[in-house]
């Protein structure tokens, strides 16, 4: 039978996994104080959710939301960052700096996205996916390109006129 905290934590992760849309697990363990307050400030100016978990509790409340990962996943000591899909790819940013990498203390070991239960491979990945900003100008740019290559062709008509005759008027044969 469980006891007050246990059910009183598993409320509490209840309500703080209700309508996510992403989270990145990971190892967390090894780090020093000053490594986890800048690692927990990091996520938190992303506006990313971050907790340490007990991982039977853990299990349970997602395997409740639907989300059913992999044993290894929740083995030892596990840290979820959760939030919007964007706040679990910043996260999965996060985790895979080069800072971070190199102290080597922090793995990721799963994650989910929009629903989708991803790998650790897979929620590696999310780091490689671009920034809301980034996509917008890509965007941008591939509605635009066709209509700057427009604008330059019928450009190149006139101004290629107004060249050669500056070029007869230069050698003066313009001149009569």
């Amino acid at each position: 039978m469980p006891n007050i905290v246990k059910k009183l934590i598993h409320s509490e992760l209840d309500a703080a996994f209700e309508g996510i849309d992403g989270l990145v697990m990971v190892t967390f363990g090894g780090l020093t104080v000053a490594e986890t307050e800048n690692l927990r400030n990091s996520l938190a100016d992303q506006g990313v959710k971050f907790r340490m978990v007990q991982n039977k509790l853990a299990r349970r409340v997602l395997l409740q939301k639907g989300y059913e990962f992999p044993k290894e996943s929740l083995l030892g000591n596990t840290g979820i960052a959760y939030g919007d899909a964007e706040a679990a790819i910043a996260a999965a940013k996060i985790f895979t700096q080069s800072e971070v990498k190199k102290a080597g203390k922090v793995k990721i070991k799963a994650g989910m996205l929009e629903q989708n239960v991803l790998d650790a491979k897979d929620a590696l990945a999310l780091a490689d996916i671009p920034d809301r900003d980034t996509l917008r100008a890509k965007i941008l740019g591939c509605l635009s390109g066709p209509a700057r290559g427009l604008v330059a062709s019928m450009a190149a008509v006139p101004g290629g006129l107004a060249r050669v005759v500056q070029a007869r008027v230069d050698q003066g044969e313009g001149e009569d």
